[in-house]
């Protein structure tokens, strides 16, 4: 068996990959870590549309990112991906996982014959009629798992697992918060955000929102005719702060606000959701990750909008650091890392 693994995460025009080796420890060692960009259409709304593209892209990765192993777990967290409530009758994990397709059909968008089904087990309750497993329902659109699969094999890799991307930022990000109680983990990324809530570590809630950090950068670049490059400089630099706005950059001011505020309050209303829902289990706090965190004020702004404390996440907590890991670098891509780091967790030996 391989002594290291990669996790692969897919974004929107950026493919990230961490190398870990002994990923079941308690102390997993960071080996490699790399990011390369290929153009953001080759995918759309987090699915491949250019394999070619991709591959080329994979085959860049592993030569720049100097990977020791081909062996890959991939994460999948698009726009298709459903995840809901579900409790069975208290039997064998793989007899739950066996009856899915014969019990879910009503709770899904599309035949269960076009999906990838899994369950995750969460806790056991009495029912009317005996013990029950509750937990979580994951449903994927099988052809853009496939489709993902199938863009890693042609780069010559061996992707030997596929997992919830929101599971692994769960395990890089607060598998060791225990004592805490239930915190809601809030990651940003380019086109979609997700919103994880976990009690001791445990994914309670998993609920994908279809917007992320781009449609800032889409709005100011397509309505106030910035560049892609001013547009990030503008995020960067000023982002949610007005009085940081020169006057000639008010409009954009106006714009970065009037965006973001849609994506603060969809988070905003999926933490109420669940609070309406689950009223005897009050979220302690926010740890939050993803690229769309960098955003100037970002953290401030989901403070004031959610009234719950807001940390910044660091998934490298769980691990110890490579000596050819460039410590100096970290900072700019840590926000990112989570997804990569998490899918690691649970296959790495």
């Amino acid at each position: 068996m391989a002594t290291s693994v990669v996790g692969l995460d897919i974004g929107h025009g950026v493919l990230r990959a961490a190398e870990v080796a002994g990923g079941a420890t308690a102390k997993p060692r960071l080996m490699r870590y790399h990011e390369v960009t290929f153009p953001a259409d080759a995918t759309r709304e987090g699915e491949i549309v250019e394999q070619d593209v991709l591959v080329r892209a994979l085959k860049q990765l592993w030569t720049a990112g100097k990977f020791k192993t081909r062996d890959v777990v991939l994460g999948v967290g698009n726009q298709r991906v459903l995840t809901r409530d579900l409790s069975v009758p208290k039997v064998p994990l793989d007899r739950i996982k066996e009856a899915l397709p014969f019990q879910v059909q009503d709770l899904l968008p599309i035949p269960v014959a076009d999906a990838v089904l899994d369950f995750y087990p969460v806790a056991e309750a009495q029912g009317e009629s005996g013990p029950v497993i509750q937990g979580l329902l994951v449903a994927a659109a099988k052809a853009s798992v496939l489709a993902n699969v199938r863009a890693v094999q042609a780069a010559g890799l061996n992707p030997i697992d596929v997992d919830l991307s929101p599971f692994a930022l769960t395990r890089a990000l607060l598998a060791r918060q225990s004592g805490r109680g239930t915190l809601a983990l809030v990651h940003v990324g380019a086109t979609t955000s997700c919103v994880v809530i976990a009690t001791e570590g445990v994914p309670q809630f998993v609920r994908i929102i279809p917007s992320g950090g781009d449609e800032v950068t889409t709005a100011l670049t397509t309505g106030l005719g910035l560049s892609a490059p001013d547009a990030e400089r503008v995020k960067a630099t000023q982002g949610l702060i007005r009085d940081a706005y020169p006057p000639e950059l008010v409009a954009a001011s106006e714009t970065v606000i009037r965006v973001t505020d849609d994506l603060l309050n969809s988070i905003r209303n999926t933490l109420a959701f669940y609070r309406n829902t689950r009223p005897n289990d009050p979220i302690a706090a926010v740890v939050l990750s993803g690229g769309g965190s960098r955003l100037r004020g970002f953290p401030a702004a989901l403070e004031e909008t959610t009234r719950l404390q807001v940390e910044l996440g660091d998934p490298t907590n769980r691990f110890a650091l490579a000596r050819g890991i460039d410590v100096h670098a970290l900072p700019s891509v840590l926000p990112a890392m989570g997804v990569a780091l998490g899918l690691t967790l649970r296959s790495a030996s």
